[in-house]
């Protein structure tokens, strides 16, 4: 089970940290990503981390401005979010997938229920 946390509602330029807590099981053999979905549009890739945290992706819209990690002892993932903007306003949804990243979000295992974030102008 993963669980997100850390959405809100913030100004253009502020930040955010968003959490995503895994239980039931151990994600550190899992390589981790970030989506986002905003209304009238497909979930699309943000950011991704390999299961050693060696490897990073990101989008090119976040690039720079977003960070992913993870800390496997408490099984949890973080994307910082710096200078946001109102294009940021989506549902972030963590996934869970076995081994090997992927940009596809059809090939992840497990997902969260989604934080919303919502960037003000």
């Amino acid at each position: 089970q993963l669980e997100e946390s850390g959405g809100g509602l913030v100004q253009a330029g502020g930040s955010l940290r968003l959490s995503c807590a895994a239980s039931g099981r151990t994600f550190s053999s899992y390589s981790m990503g970030w989506f986002r979905q905003a209304p009238g549009k497909e979930r699309e890739f943000v950011a991704l981390i390999g299961w050693r945290a060696i490897n990073t992706n990101y989008a090119d819209s976040v690039k720079d401005r977003f960070t992913i990690s993870r800390d496997n002892d408490k099984n949890t993932v973080y994307l910082q979010m710096n200078s946001l903007k109102p294009e940021d306003t989506a549902v972030y949804y963590c996934a869970a997938k076995y081994f090997r990243g992927s940009y596809n979000p059809e090939e992840y295992d497990y997902w969260g229920q989604g934080t919303q974030v919502t960037v003000s102008s």
